[in-house]
């Protein structure tokens, strides 16, 4: 299963809204083959394994990281061609955790009379699955949020300094983030302040980002580079459902920027129709890179799955607040931290438990 879990993560980026999953088949102690999902559309990790069997898979155990499917979709039921393979055992990581689908494979393998085990590396192959399951079970995407801090605390840098706290090591991670998610999302201080690009650079492109700014007053000017290139890379502005039908809107839609008004309250953009929306669009993973006040807003209303923290050797000055009411990361309790060395930085990663794997 280990091994299943390693081919699973070969999938990242280029499967979603799908899962990322691996299959291993043996027969005794031997492996015969194994395989993994590698594109949306193309055949799932148990067809592939099939396929690549030494020799027939009669008789042979399969071990998957999530529970075979027993639908149609853009390609055929994996639990039909496993009992067509007469394979005699299946083991499995993760049942499937969307409610529509959740056991209904595993009980056809079972009256097919194939031996079924559930929960073998249940924990490692959850953390591969966690963005399939929130778009499945929650209706939003997985949520990522990322920023950089000097030791004292700092957001910024003082004005007139580098606009760069990390060190080149993480920024180049970050960009191999952004390089395998479907959205970035900012606020529109960050972009009025930084004048971004918001796009994967330097790096092997997996996926192409959608750049999302909040934006509940359309500050976005005309001039600036989302809005000058959003015709080559997508681009939409959020803001509030009068301002969506302004003169300044039809601007920014001329240019090629996608304008959506959601609902707002006295505390901003209702955040909840930002990322429903972006689910309606089959976005699994976005990356938030947002200033002090949009991570704030994301942790107060517990909408952050997964946080990167980079903390750099340096004191940043003046500290920025990072909401009007509270700390970053209020209300929320990781599940799991991981402390990494990324340069001369310290990245932190945390993880929260916004689904329960059961």
């Amino acid at each position: 299963m280990q091994r299943a879990i390693q081919l699973a993560t070969r999938g990242m980026g280029r499967v979603e809204p799908n899962p990322m999953v691996g299959c291993v088949v043996t027969r005794g102690r031997r492996q015969i083959a194994q395989g993994y999902h590698r594109r949306l559309g193309g055949p799932h990790a148990e067809i592939v394994a099939l396929r690549n069997c030494e020799s027939p898979p009669r008789g042979a155990t399969v071990y998957v990281t999530l529970e075979p499917c027993c639908h149609q979709g853009k390609t055929p039921p994996c639990v039909d061609a496993l009992i067509e393979a007469g394979v005699s055992r299946v083991v499995v990581a993760v049942r499937d955790p969307n409610p529509r689908v959740k056991g209904r494979g595993l009980g056809k393998l079972r009256r097919a009379g194939i031996g079924v085990q559930v929960g073998v590396e249940k924990e490692s192959a959850w953390e591969l699955l966690a963005p399939f399951a929130t778009l499945q079970t929650l209706h939003r995407p997985y949520v990522i949020a990322k920023w950089a801090q000097g030791l004292d605390g700092g957001l910024v840098t003082p004005s007139g300094d580098s606009p760069w706290i990390s060190c080149g090591t993480s920024r180049e991670f970050v960009h191999r983030l952004r390089a395998r998610v479907d959205a970035i999302v900012v606020g529109s201080n960050t972009v009025c302040a930084d004048d971004p690009q918001l796009t994967a650079r330097d790096v092997p492109i997996r996926r192409r980002a959608t750049r999302v700014v909040l934006d509940s007053r359309l500050r976005l000017a005309t001039g600036s580079t989302l809005v000058r290139t959003a015709r080559e890379v997508p681009t939409i502005a959020f803001t509030s459902s009068h301002t969506a039908s302004s003169r300044k809107a039809d601007r920014l839609t001329r240019r090629g920027v996608e304008v959506v008004g959601v609902r707002e309250g006295k505390r901003g953009l209702f955040l909840a129709d930002v990322m429903r929306n972006l689910a309606d669009r089959q976005m699994t993973n976005v990356l938030v890179e947002g200033g002090p006040k949009v991570l704030a807003s994301l942790f107060n209303r517990k909408i952050v799955d997964e946080a990167f923290v980079f903390v750099a050797p340096r004191f940043i000055g003046p500290k920025v607040s990072r909401n009007g009411d509270g700390r970053i990361g209020v209300g929320l309790t990781p599940r799991g931290v991981e402390i990494a060395r990324s340069g001369v930085d310290l990245r932190y990663r945390w993880r929260f438990a916004s689904i329960d794997p059961g």
